[in-house]
């Protein structure tokens, strides 16, 4: 059993270092014109954040609100529900004949946003749901600050290095991108692991609430791309970065504010969920969904 030395070690130190890490390879993969994308798609952008930003949020409250779940949990699924898409959202997209420039541009714009949504939303979904508000160690201001630190800088750095030293970065970006990879698979078998005697409770708990949240909501992200006038790509890529989230973002603010536990327990099976609905999305976009003649 871990002492509390060594889950302050793995929890103040390590999970920070691992998610700045992703956020720096998503940074390597990011020029300065897909911030620009507003003028080029601001349709599909629009719409893409009002999914991912105001209504997957919207849609997580809603259902902690009527389903009968612990208020660590509830919590747990908003956390999921702020949390922006993540790298693994553009690969995906890739691979379903999405708009690929279209996914990488909502993650990395979603991802800065965060930065303010995050602990805005949490701050008024723990008012509902447990009655009063976050203590003042663990206000708003110094969440937004430690998000800051650990998501906007590191992609800021990473866009440098890229801009800066392109032959680098092209040399070390697919390297860069397993590692980060390689790290949330660790951060998720560890986020389990150190609930591992409460692990089939919480599944249970907590596995029907997130698969709702992630089926509801991708068909949500397409159903109303299509209604606003995206393309067949850019339904598809709006769908995934709505489905696909942050994990290891939604895992390190639950230990940043509530200390883990039970709270970043739904952010686990989301993001175990999410891959299987993500897998058989991309099956039906490469089948029918979207023809390869109308995605690329």
């Amino acid at each position: 059993m871990k002492t509390r030395f060594e889950m302050g070690i793995v929890t103040d130190i390590v999970l920070p270092l691992v998610l700045a890490f992703m956020m720096f390879t998503l940074g390597l993969g990011l020029r300065v014109s897909d911030f620009g994308r507003f003028l080029t798609q601001p349709r599909d952008m629009l719409t893409g954040l009002a999914f991912q930003m105001l209504l997957l949020p919207l849609v997580g409250f809603l259902l902690v609100s009527s389903w009968p779940l612990a208020p660590e949990i509830a919590m747990g699924v908003m956390l999921i529900a702020v949390a922006p898409g993540g790298v693994t959202s553009n690969f995906l997209t890739a691979l379903a004949k999405g708009d690929v420039a279209l996914s990488v541009s909502l993650t990395a714009v979603a991802s800065l946003l965060s930065v303010v949504t995050i602990p805005l939303v949490l701050g008024m979904a723990y008012q509902q749901i447990v009655g009063e508000a976050l203590a003042g160690e663990i206000s708003i201001g110094k969440t937004a600050i430690s998000i800051f630190l650990i998501v906007t800088v590191p992609v800021a750095i990473g866009m440098a290095v890229r801009h800066f030293m392109p032959g680098l970065t092209s040399r070390c970006a697919p390297y860069a991108t397993k590692v980060s990879t390689l790290f949330f698979v660790l951060v998720l078998a560890g986020a389990i692991l150190q609930e591992r005697e409460n692990v089939v409770a919480y599944f249970a708990e907590a596995g029907l609430v997130t698969l709702a949240l992630n089926i509801i909501m991708m068909l949500l992200a397409f159903l109303g791309a299509r209604a606003l006038g995206s393309g067949p790509a850019q339904r598809v890529s709006i769908c995934i970065e709505c489905g696909l989230q942050n994990g290891t973002l939604a895992i390190a603010v639950g230990v940043l504010i509530f200390g883990g536990g039970a709270y970043v327990i739904p952010a686990a099976t989301y993001s175990l969920i999410m891959f299987a609905t993500g897998l058989l999305f991309l099956a039906l976009a490469r089948r029918k969904l979207v023809p390869v003649s109308q995605a690329v």
